[in-house]
């Protein structure tokens, strides 16, 4: 497959698609229209920050499956356009954390000593050794806003210091904090106390300007602030102003919100107080080595249809990439797969059960799974995979639920349940339940259909039809598929829980697909109703 790269890359991630049977196709310096072109050829994008891929070529880009971001940070794409269309957006977090985490340290150490001035200052032919008296480290309070990888990091390395450190992170759950090392406080608190100031957020409509005019003013007087996560989140005009005031002491910034900086950056880069860097954080030869490769890795995976572990869209895809979940992952997809096409209504609703020893934790994943499994069969344009299935439910309005029951009924030790609710045409409900379970860890059977209880795999060609519990009804059946040249691989009838005489449901595995003429036969058949042809993908 064809995997477009629009920004410069360690060779690794070329060796690796290639390696892998895809072809990198490279195209660094192109326009945006060039890049409509490009892109429609592309399977795989892997970019880092100096590539917008916006909603317009993603329309472009008709086959594309998958964008690798080599870095953190994804602002520089349409994530709502890319969900939408069911291209799977992924990430390394982890390549480039230990060089964040060691450039803010620089950062600080440089502008809590002056260390660029005095260099200029030495350059130039002065010897001006009082003009740059520093800042000691020791003792004082680092302040960190955002305690995630690099947070993290950050705080490690300058705990060495015997500084204290404090954190402010409200995405952490309270069993999380109390594990990591800062003391947690609120976002004032820190900011007052904090004699150094670091931020480690990701950008979004929540953190843009997170760190403006009325934070700043909360610092300490003298207080340092150092920023080498994203450009936006520390307002730069709020900043400079507390700089040419005397409020702050120092600043340290690695990124800016327009990159290369112009206009209002230009007089913070050159502020005296101001230590700049041209977003040069993770620019190490071994963290692009590792960003390279984590992130070829990832599109080759998700070219090749296996889970990729650093997705950044997809509800529970992180988890879809635990060999453990996939089994469930498959029964959920397979029977929701079933249950769509059980109905010719238009869908209204979804409820996905989960019951007995089935992992609790594993919900989510599985409830998106289901989703993907009913809409694929719905008729729509598109692919609909475990990235776009959640946004596509909630723009057709589906109601959808989750039910968990500790106990699983009858024999089961583990049992997964779809119901789905169509129209049935009179402006009501109609129901279609299916239910079923994994033999040996990772065969997917189907156990109920309805009120019916049954044994087959969900897989392939299916024919499912109510018809009169007498003799001759499987022999009517069986002389149409002959006649066709459609041979039956399994059956299972399941007669009424009453017993002899009411309708019987007959499911019926077979080699070869069953067309609408076929179909059609069937349910002239005296004594069958409700004929319904199944296809598992």
């Amino acid at each position: 497959m064809v995997v477009l790269i629009t920004d410069k890359l360690d060779p690794v991630c070329h060796r690796l698609l290639e390696e892998a049977g895809h072809e990198p196709r490279v195209h660094t310096d192109a326009s945006p229209a060039e890049l409509a072109e490009h892109a429609r050829e592309a399977h795989g994008w892997i970019t880092r920050s100096g590539t917008t891929i916006t909603a317009e070529l993603l329309e472009a880009a008709e086959h594309l499956q998958v964008i690798g971001r080599a870095g953190v940070g994804v602002d520089n794409i349409d994530l709502e356009a890319a969900t939408r269309r069911g291209i799977l957006v992924c990430n390394a977090p982890r390549g480039n954390t230990l060089s964040a985490a060691e450039h803010t340290c620089a950062l600080l150490l440089a502008t809590a000593r002056q260390v660029p001035p005095a260099a200029r200052s030495l350059l130039e032919g002065a010897w001006e050794r009082k003009k740059f008296a520093g800042t000691e480290l020791f003792e004082k309070t680092l302040g960190i806003i955002g305690v995630g990888k690099i947070g993290r990091r950050v705080a490690a390395r300058l705990e060495s210091f015997e500084m204290e450190v404090l954190g402010y992170d409200p995405y952490l759950s309270d069993e999380v904090m109390e594990r990591l090392p800062p003391t947690f406080v609120t976002k004032e608190e820190l900011l007052e106390r904090s004699d150094f100031v670091t931020v480690h957020t990701p950008k979004n409509e929540e953190t843009r300007g997170l760190v403006g005019e009325a934070e700043l003013a909360t610092c300490k007087e003298g207080a340092f602030i150092v920023n080498c996560a994203r450009g936006g989140i520390v307002d730069e005009a709020a900043l400079l102003g507390a700089l040419e005031r005397g409020h702050l002491g120092g600043a340290a910034v690695d990124v800016y919100p327009q990159e290369p900086p112009s206009g209002a950056s230009r007089g913070l880069i050159e502020h005296p107080k101001v230590v700049a860097t041209p977003h040069i954080a993770a620019s190490t030869g071994e963290a692009q080595e590792k960003v390279a490769r984590r992130t070829a890795r990832q599109v080759i995976a998700a070219l090749e249809g296996e889970a990729v572990s650093s997705p950044v869209n997809g509800m529970g895809l992180r988890m879809a990439a635990q060999p453990e979940v996939r089994p469930y992952l498959r029964l959920a997809d397979v029977l929701g797969q079933v249950a769509s096409q059980l109905s010719a209504g238009r869908l209204r609703g979804l409820t996905i059960g989960c019951h007995g020893e089935v992992p609790p934790e594993y919900a989510e994943v599985l409830r998106v799974a289901a989703l993907r499994g009913v809409l694929a069969h719905q008729g729509l344009d598109g692919p609909v995979n475990l990235v776009n299935a959640p946004t596509l439910a909630k723009e057709r309005g589906l109601r959808v639920k989750e039910e968990r029951d500790p106990d699983a009924p009858g024999s089961f030790t583990r049992l997964l349940e779809v119901e789905a609710v169509f129209e049935d045409g009179d402006g009501g409900d109609e129901t279609r339940s299916v239910a079923g379970t994994l033999f040996d860890e990772s065969d997917p059977r189907l156990v109920r259909v309805g009120t019916h209880d049954l044994e087959l795999r969900p897989e392939g060609s299916l024919l499912f039809y109510e018809n009169e519990d007498r003799p001759g009804m499987l022999a009517a059946v069986g002389r149409i598929l002959a006649d066709a040249n459609v041979n039956i691989a399994a059956l299972a009838l399941s007669r009424p829980a009453d017993g002899h005489g009411g309708p019987a449901l007959t499911a019926i595995s077979t080699d070869e697909a069953i067309t609408g003429a076929v179909r059609d036969q069937v349910a002239a058949t005296e004594g069958v109703e409700g004929v319904r042809a199944v296809e598992v993908v």
